[in-house]
């Protein structure tokens, strides 16, 4: 029997086989907590963050949806400023 730690792994895992992120087409990384949301844009290949963004920030509470809507946006502009245009999700 696998532990709730074990078989999150094996998920992982699976996944990670068929989604990799390169350097001209990177993968994005999106992990929401209770309280936050965060957007990584990460590079598998070199094993870097190219771009991240998190509602950490955010002066007001506001909905779930208007706090990934923020955390989206920000990602999608720091990503055209850097010359990326299409990611891996």
């Amino acid at each position: 029997m696998t532990t709730k730690i074990e078989r999150r792994l094996k998920i992982k895992a699976r996944f990670r086989v068929k989604v990799r992120g390169t350097e001209n087409c990177p993968r994005l990384c999106v992990f929401r907590s209770n309280k936050q949301i965060y957007a990584q844009i990460i590079d598998d290949l070199s094993g870097k963050t190219l771009i991240s963004a998190s509602s950490l920030k955010a002066e007001d509470k506001v909905a779930k949806k208007e706090q990934a809507a923020k955390v989206g946006a920000q990602v999608a502009k720091a990503a055209l400023e850097s010359g990326i245009s299409s990611v891996v999700f």
